[in-house]
């Protein structure tokens, strides 16, 4: 089952809520609770105090407790606060009245000073338990150890906790909910880019636009400028089919026509003759197209491949080829640099291009491959510059030339497609092809590309 981004995203999200919500909740119990324990600690010190503002001597000056307390819940049975005194080597028991008819024994001896607080269930009931002992002089001037105890029940306080924790879960549940709210509206928000790629991405498969366009967020724009690249790749691709289909069969005529009315010569020799010199001219043409054909544009991102190997099968190949008019072609590639594309499409626009070079320079044919820093920054671009020293391309025609089949030297043999050929194959990989003139007196073909 596929699930989409905004679903995983609010899933997510929501599960990251509710766990820091669930222990944020635990938290505030916690401390809220360690507050009311702390708070009773606390009320249960103010009793003792209390019980000792109440104390009395008898006739020897010894502590003695009178029925009766400030507080009327130690008089009230089962009033959830009680008190017990022990003094005098357990020579003297007291227990306040709210003790009648409970059996709790709840007072620990302690030494003078050092209070005891603990939590115990006595008789059925859980309370909260304070010992601290003390020293009393008597008339005697005898020091006389006696521990109070004082025990408050836990109903009140856990009454306290569960009021606050049925409003932290009123709070906390509200707030859960507005808060998925809040963000299934900013996913929603946030995502709606991507949705508007996708429908854009459906009305350029409809036929509605041509490319994806509008504004869309910088962390888009690269993804955006690849899919266009693709969709400008695979059009390329499909009219380079076209385009060679036609300049197959535009090739083709030529020779078919030549064979043709040498037939109806019914001269044999002639025909042989012909047959001869056409037949591989017509065979180099279909591989030519066929090659052509097959390259279909832009590489796979990270394919890259070495400019200098490439460049030297093409002027080994091409220097046999016009070996009679002892082209000295002279490199300046050095061996890191690299083209990052399809191998094939390398070799298709560098080969129409230093062909022209070969076929119209007269003596020199001047190849460079480098790295061309930008002057502002940013990623270096690769420049390549093929040049000759044949008669150039006039200022008015470097424009023309870029269009297929036009040509300028009507002299020497072509299909006028070599240019227009290395144009479409450079555009495809957003590169700029410029034509200008070398310092060798012919012409000189710039090619830029950028890096990766």
């Amino acid at each position: 089952m596929r699930i989409s981004i905004h679903a995983r995203l609010l899933l997510v999200a929501s599960l990251v809520l509710v766990a820091f919500l669930g222990l944020g909740a635990l938290a505030l119990d916690s401390a809220f609770r360690e507050s009311v324990e702390g708070g009773t600690r606390e009320r249960l010190q103010g009793y003792i105090y209390a019980l000792l503002g109440a104390a009395e001597e008898d006739a020897q000056g010894r502590m003695r407790f009178p029925d009766e307390l400030p507080d009327p819940r130690f008089s009230n049975p089962d009033s959830g606060l009680y008190a017990q005194v022990n003094g005098e080597d357990g020579n003297y028991l007291w227990s306040s009245a709210s003790l009648v008819g409970r059996q709790m024994a709840f007072l620990q001896p302690k030494d003078p000073g050092s209070p005891g607080f603990n939590r115990q269930v006595l008789d059925g009931e859980e309370l909260y338990i304070l010992n601290f002992g003390v020293l009393w002089e008597d008339d005697e001037g005898r020091e006389l150890r006696y521990t109070l105890a004082v025990a408050e029940g836990t109903a009140g306080m856990m009454s306290q906790v569960e009021g606050f924790r049925a409003r932290l879960l009123y709070w906390l549940g509200g707030v859960a909910v507005l808060l998925l709210i809040a963000q299934g509206v900013v996913l929603g928000w946030g995502l709606r880019p991507l949705r508007r790629v996708a429908v854009d991405l459906h009305r350029v498969e409809a036929g509605e636009i041509s490319a994806l366009g509008g504004r869309y967020p910088e962390e888009l724009q690269g993804l955006v400028g690849n899919l266009n690249a693709l969709i400008r790749s695979g059009r390329a691709s499909r009219d380079r089919y076209r385009n060679s289909l036609g300049d197959l069969a535009h090739s083709l005529k030529t020779p078919l026509t030549l064979l043709q009315g040498t037939m109806e010569t019914e001269d044999c020799d002639q025909l042989r003759q012909t047959v001869r010199q056409q037949v591989p001219r017509m065979d180099e043409i279909v591989r030519y197209q066929l090659r052509r054909a097959a390259t279909s544009g832009a590489a796979e991102p990270g394919m890259s491949v070495p400019v200098l190997p490439v460049v030297r099968r093409l002027m080994a190949t091409l220097g046999k080829v016009y070996r009679d008019k002892g082209i000295e072609c002279q490199l300046s590639v050095g061996e890191s640099v690299r083209f990052f594309g399809d191998e094939g499409d390398l070799m298709e626009f560098l080969g129409n291009l230093m062909e022209n070079g070969f076929k119209y320079g007269k003596r020199r044919v001047r190849v460079k491959a480098y790295s061309e820093q930008p002057e502002k920054g940013g990623q270096p671009s690769l420049a390549i510059d093929i040049e000759d020293d044949g008669p150039g391309i006039p200022d008015q025609m470097r424009d023309e030339v870029l269009n297929r089949g036009a040509r300028i030297d009507q002299q020497i043999p072509g299909q006028g497609i070599g240019l227009s050929v290395a144009s479409e194959i450079v555009g495809i990989y957003r590169g700029k092809l410029k034509i200008g003139e070398s310092d060798m007196g012919g012409a000189a073909i710039h090619l830029r590309f950028p890096s990766g």
